[in-house]
């Protein structure tokens, strides 16, 4: 069962970067797909990026790519989301989900999911 905690997110001017991470205290990272998800006030969870169990296999979104980009560590169970360009719009809480097939798009397709971190993005 995967255990997921995300850290790193903040208040950045548009045009900055973060980095957020997603350590998972479980015992089988290496087995899931894993995602990050966003959330902002009013709106609908959406898919941002998701990359395979061996990290090979990535997916992005539409308006992920060429900005962001998702990495995975497995020595340290940590999943990563280099977010560069930084626009307002990218102002949400970012989810990190676990448990997926494949690198997945589907929100459903996650089992386990951490607490979110903010993501503020000033103009």
């Amino acid at each position: 069962q995967a255990q997921l905690v995300e850290s790193g997110g903040g208040l950045v001017q548009a045009g900055g970067s973060l980095r957020l991470s997603c350590a998972d205290s479980g015992r089988t990272f290496s087995v899931y797909a894993m995602g990050w998800f966003r959330q902002a006030p009013g709106k609908e969870r959406e898919f941002v990026a998701a990359i395979s169990w061996g990290g090979r296999n990535t997916n992005y979104a539409d308006s992920a790519k060429g900005r962001f980009t998702i990495s995975r560590d497995t020595a340290k169970n940590t999943v990563y989301l280099q977010m560069n360009s930084l626009k307002p719009e990218d102002t949400a809480v970012y989810y990190c989900g676990a448990g997926a097939q494949l690198p997945s798009s589907r929100y459903g397709a996650y089992d386990y999911w951490g607490q979110g971190t903010q993501v503020t993005v000033s103009s």
